[in-house]
């Protein structure tokens, strides 16, 4: 399993913009994708305007592949002037 862990800091007054977008999104990618498997989108109270998100994937290839369908473009060009930051990790060996 490949997982993906993503941290994004949102400009000020943007978030309740952004988290439906960004569930949209996850939603899109476990419904459409035969490789993404799981996903989880959070926020923690002590690290406000901060979105966590968890995406699980067969493997590399279908993460890449997620990169190039049409419901990660929109959320790309909606969403990208709303984040300040983003990191993202991934993680090759994940138990399932």
């Amino acid at each position: 399993m490949f997982a993906v862990t993503v941290v994004f800091e949102i400009h000020d007054g943007q978030f309740e913009t952004f988290m439906p977008l960004m569930v949209a999104n996850a939603q899109a990618s476990v419904k459409q994708e035969p490789g993404c498997s799981r996903f989880d989108v959070c926020t923690d109270p002590d690290r406000p305007g901060e979105v966590f998100l968890y995406e699980l994937y067969d493997d590399e290839a279908a993460f890449k592949a997620h990169l190039e369908t049409p419901h990660f473009a929109e959320f790309d060009r909606i969403g990208s002037p709303m984040i300040a930051n983003k990191t993202l990790r991934t993680y090759a060996q994940v138990a399932s």
